[in-house]
């Protein structure tokens, strides 16, 4: 019956005009894990792509599951875009997260535990070690690890206990002696977050890491003694961790506090995922089934000779040991347009040219120096910026935190609702508030997604503004891994548009029109949709047309069906779209111009950039905005047009290079599969993410995109 249930639903995916969402994003995990079963990396790379899998997924679960999970418990109705409705499709996609756990485990088991001795580490069970060893094992464990455990026992006396998010868990079912099965209690043992994932022992050729359950396993008796333990199950939970802040009633009166009671409640969520050992007891499974109001479906079962969690591997992967083994980045180079980077005042540079930056071949530097010299220049009288995420330790909230004690105004606003960011953010908010700053905590039930900085300085009687925009966030380290696209400028047009943007966010204002500046949740999709109809409107005049974007995702259905309206019309549409993409290519009568590729590799594709040719007088635009409906309805989000030849050239060439690449590429499928896209017989390797190194400005101004 499951099976015939199951071939019904494949038959109402497949007649969908749109891919679901949550099944795209597995696709794209998928590509992800693609990565690690690559030959030409190493284990220990194949290890960091496996451990970026599992931390995607735990987010999936959190969020998405979690999500369809607040329609299922409160009895809401949603139809996906695969045309199903919630438990419908609570049933595929966990049969597709089933299959892809499994998946993961067979990669993990088959090719990666047997080839890691022959790199110089092995993962090991206590039982397999040389007598001193474990001797040293049971010394730690008595010492550092025994104190740190707390066994909770659940029974008619007292409450089932707050079980935490994405820790490893001990469920131990003892009985009394003499006692009936009837009687038999459960215990939690949770491994707190803070003990090392791996103990390690180093060995003259070999580092030898025994998992800490195995440490604890060992001498779990020591916690129960003068019972029978019947059985001892390791197990792992993933709680709800979706909410919506614009669910409060009462945003405005204390919203800070809001924020933190929101993320509390990420700790005691309903349960959306048990990750559990093989072997486990019927009779636990059963009673937290019951408790926590889950199906078998949503059970994942992890052999012992494997493990949980691989999010742990980090730790392999960090050891300085290994670290001449992962392949090192080549420094970053000058941009184009600013091939004498770090030799001339910077605010010299921008009053007579735009600079255009590629992270992270180019390095953040240039936006950080700016910053840094705005903060102690005494001519420069404001700085203002949006910030969504930073780095732990900020160069950024340092030079702001001096400028105000320079006297200058600054203005910050710190989204505080940036997902698992927003500790850091409120903690480092608070910091610049009390040096003096003027500090927004978000703008009402929207998140401030924008990426802008303005600088006002005043030079002779002069006052000139120096502006930022940018794709990625203020944030040095992941500037180093992600790709992404940031404009320096001082041109007037932008710093008009920038200067009125940021007066509605910090202000009470509604600016009728901007001149180069598109923005959500205003006008942006009507105005991309304008964009891709007056394409379709040449095409069917027989002028010159063509449509390419670059974004994370696509998601949003007025653009995916003004895209297969233009595609029907005889656009050419060529999408590069990292993650999610919601829109079938090449389905006859619908999208046969359509093209989708997908770019996973070294570096996260983190770059928005829209060009449409319009009959040769092109449109340019970059920034922060995905095509997603969050974007467009429930976010602040600016595409901010390229209009000198130069800069506007360099966008078309990294459109260009990311569809010639044949190395990190997948193309995808009508079907919503992706296929890698593999060098031809009579090509090249081609891989963006070492050309980008040694592009050329004459490679720049000859770029054609077809």
């Amino acid at each position: 019956m499951r099976v015939a249930s199951t071939d019904k639903f494949n038959h109402i995916i497949e007649n969908s005009d749109l891919v679901s969402r949550d099944l795209s994003w597995l696709k794209f995990n998928e590509r992800v894990l693609d990565q690690s079963k690559k030959e030409r990396r190493s284990i220990f790379e194949k290890l960091k792509f496996l451990a970026i899998t599992a931390s995607n997924l735990d987010e999936f679960f959190m969020i998405r599951v979690g999500s369809l999970y607040n329609y299922l418990d409160y009895e809401k109705e949603r139809v996906d875009y695969s045309g199903l409705r919630e438990e419908p499709f609570k049933m595929k996609l966990m049969l597709e997260c089933q299959q892809f756990h499994k998946r993961q485990q067979e990669h993990f088991l088959k090719n990666l535990l047997p080839n890691m001795s022959e790199s110089g580490f092995i993962l090991s069970n206590v039982k397999n070690l040389e007598p001193e060893e474990r001797e040293y094992i049971k010394s730690y464990f008595m010492k550092a690890v025994y104190p740190m455990l707390t066994p909770m026992v659940f029974d008619g006396y007292r409450t089932f206990p707050i079980l935490m998010n994405k820790l490893l868990i001990f469920g131990v079912v003892t009985l009394a002696p003499g006692d009936k099965k009837e009687n038999r209690k459960l215990s939690f043992v949770q491994i707190p977050a803070n003990i090392p994932r791996f103990f390690e022992i180093e060995r003259e050729d070999m580092v030898v890491y025994i998992p800490i359950e195995e440490v604890i396993r060992e001498n779990i008796i020591s916690l129960f003694r003068n019972v029978n333990i019947e059985s001892i199950n390791l197990f792992r939970i993933t709680r709800n961790g979706d909410f919506t802040l614009e669910e409060s009633e009462d945003m405005d009166a204390n919203f800070l506090e809001e924020v933190k009671r929101k993320l509390n409640e990420r700790k005691t969520g309903r349960v959306v995922r048990i990750e559990i050992e093989d072997g486990y007891s019927k009779w636990m499974i059963n009673l937290l089934k019951e408790r926590w109001n889950i199906q078998d479906d949503s059970i994942f079962k992890v052999e012992r000779s494997s493990m949980l969690d691989f999010t742990g591997l980090w730790q392999v992967i960090g050891n300085r040991r290994f670290k001449d083994k992962l392949p090192q980045m080549p420094a970053p180079v000058p941009p184009i347009s600013y091939p004498q980077e770090g030799t001339e005042d910077i605010f010299h540079v921008l009053k007579n040219r735009d600079i255009l930056l590629h992270h992270p071949y180019n390095n953040i530097d240039p936006i950080l120096d700016l910053i840094e010299k705005a903060a102690d220049d005494p001519n420069v009288m404001a700085i203002k910026m949006t910030i969504y995420r930073l780095a732990k330790d900020s160069r950024i909230t340092k030079a702001l935190l001096r400028a105000a004690e320079n006297g200058k105004h600054v203005s910050v606003l710190f989204e505080v609702k940036a997902r698992f960011d927003e500790e850091n953010n409120i903690r480092e908010a608070k910091k610049l508030q009390k040096a003096g700053c003027f500090v927004i905590y978000g703008i009402s039930n929207l998140k401030t997604h924008t990426k802008l900085l303005l600088i006002v300085k005043k030079d002779d009687n002069y006052v000139t503004r120096f502006v930022h925009l940018g794709s990625g966030n203020y944030n040095e380290d992941t500037s180093r891994i992600y790709t992404d696209i940031g404009l320096l400028t001082t041109n007037e047009v932008l710093a008009n548009d920038v200067s009125e943007f940021f007066n509605v966010i910090t202000g009470h204002s509604m600016p009728t029109v901007y001149q180069n500046l598109i923005t959500a949740p205003r006008d942006m999709r009507n105005q991309l949709i304008e964009f891709i109809e007056q394409e379709a409107e040449n095409a069917r005049l027989g002028l010159p047309s063509g449509i390419f974007i670059k974004v994370n995702s696509l998601e949003d259905s007025e653009i995916i069906y003004a895209l297969y309206r233009a595609s029907q019309s005889g656009v050419p549409v060529k999408l590069i779209i990292r993650g999610i993409c919601c829109l079938r290519p090449g389905r006859v009568g619908l999208s046969e111009n359509i093209e989708v590729l997908s770019l996973v590799g070294d570096f996260l594709e983190h770059s928005r950039i829209y060009h449409f040719h319009n009959n040769g007088d092109t449109r340019t635009y970059a920034g922060s905005a995905d095509m997603m409906v969050r974007s467009f309805d429930k976010r602040l989000e600016s595409l901010f047009r390229v209009e000198d030849s130069l800069l506007e050239k360099q966008l078309m060439n990294i459109l260009a290079f990311n569809l010639r690449d044949n190395v990190n590429a997948y193309r995808m499928l009508e079907d919503g599969t992706y296929v890698p896209k593999l060098p031809q017989a009579d090509e090249e390797e081609f891989n963006v993410h070492k050309e980008f190194f040694n592009v050329s400005i004459e490679q720049v101004m000859n770029v054609k995109l077809t």
